[in-house]
This record gives structure tokens, sequence and C-alpha cells, in this order.
């Protein structure tokens, strides 16, 4: 039997529909919040002073500082833990795989999860040439 399953985008903020979902950093923690475009250009005026004014780090070393804090204690719950263990559930439900709100994730979702990261990353990216 085929299912579809649909995402629907809510703003962290207001409850609206979202436009988007914007990834931010913090304190080696990753954050990701669900916007409409009106609330995604305010926090990024927000930011913009700092933005301006901070160094620029390589993507991968923040993804790496928050893997670190993640394991800083075995069974820890961080907020880089909680915040994977979300995208984990939303990837799963979104792609036909039960998992509750709540609780253990089964280990075959995070397999899954994980070799999509991975096949996803190795797919080569094509951009058209302009004409």
């Amino acid at each position: 039997m085929a299912q579809k399953t649909y995402v629907e985008l809510i703003d962290d903020i207001d409850g609206q529909d979202a436009d988007e979902t914007v990834e931010f950093a913090l304190d080696g923690v990753l954050y990701e919040i669900d916007l409409a475009t009106e609330n995604a250009e305010a926090l990024r005026e927000e930011l913009r002073i700092y933005i301006e004014n901070a160094r620029r780090e390589a993507a991968r070393k923040i993804r790496a500082t928050v893997g670190k804090a993640a394991r800083t204690s075995a069974g820890a719950h961080t907020a880089a833990t909680r915040e994977r263990n979300q995208r984990i559930r939303r990837w799963a439900n979104a792609n036909g795989i039960y998992v509750s709100d709540f609780g253990r994730i089964p280990g075959e979702a995070v397999a899954a999860f994980e070799k999509n990261k991975e096949d996803s990353a190795s797919k080569p990216h094509h951009r058209k040439s302009a004409g």
C-alpha cells in the first residue's frame, strides 16, 4: 500500500504557516526554527550587527562541536541531543517510519536516518550552466 506523508511547517513564534526552517548556532549548539518570511527576516535583522562583526567559522567545525557536546556524558540529554532526536523523528515520520513523539527512538529509524544523510552527502550536485 502506498502512502504519502505531508509535512506542514508552522511558525514557532506565532503559530501561523511557516515558509522556511532557519538554522543558527550559539555557544556550540545548533538550533533550528520554523518561521514565516516576516519572522525569518526579523531574526536576521536582529542578528545582523553581530553577524557583520563576527568571524565566520566553517560549518563542519560547528557540527563537530555540537556532536562533542552531545557526547559529554553518557545518557545526558543536551540541547544538541534533543535537536538531533527531533530531526530524526521528523525525517522518519516524513518517510513512512513510525516514531513516537516521546521515548527512545528505535535503532532502525536512527540507522535509516544516518544512511540517508550519508547517501545525500555522496550524491553529486549538478549545476546548470548559463546558457
